[in-house]
């Protein structure tokens, strides 16, 4: 996964920014699957032999200066830290991180906890789309959310699951969508 400095792309620009990224980097054996854009980063999801990756940075950096690199793998963590990690990508605009640490918290719940998690996991993975400009996706995806969020409420380890309903309701009643903490 790659983070560039956002400096003033918009969801829309995903699919163009993609294809710049493509074409920075078609001599490359480097597959880049995705471009998704944040208020704060845009994020590429990139296979690509680690020795190649000083070269993949300096053509990239002709679209926007280096936030930062991170080697995605499946990791095993607990779950409290696996939600604090969630929790923190996606008050960062780091969906498809938050849906990947949630899932591992998903896979070790029961019950109307594991519906929950999947509940958020949505919400994440809606905002996810919403970053490659498939607005009706997300809005779809949120629809799902609020089936999976429709009996839950309180707090679930800090966060506000009657405020993230209201603020997935307000989206899908407005159609228009932000982003927002959780």
């Amino acid at each position: 996964m790659l983070h560039l400095k956002n400096d003033g792309y918009l969801p829309k620009d995903a699919l163009t920014l993609l294809g710049n990224a493509r074409y920075l980097c078609f001599d490359m054996d480097a597959i880049i699957r995705d471009a998704r854009v944040s208020s704060k980063y845009l994020e590429f999801d990139i296979s690509i032999n680690k020795q190649n990756i000083d070269e993949l940075v300096e053509n990239l950096l002709q679209i926007a200066e280096l936030d930062h690199i991170k080697t995605v793998i499946e990791e095993n963590k607990d779950k409290e830290n696996a939600i604090k990690e969630g929790i923190f990508y996606f008050n960062n605009e780091r969906f498809w991180e938050c849906h990947e640490a949630l899932e591992g918290v998903w896979k070790k719940c029961f019950e109307e906890e594991k519906v929950l998690v999947q509940g958020i996991i949505l919400v994440a993975a809606a905002l996810v789309h919403y970053q490659k400009d498939e607005d009706n996706i997300c809005l779809s995806v949120l629809g799902r959310a609020l089936e999976k969020l429709e009996n839950a409420s309180g707090t679930y380890h800090n966060i506000d699951i009657d405020s993230l309903k209201n603020k997935v309701e307000k989206i899908r009643e407005s159609g228009k969508i932000i982003t927002f903490a959780i």
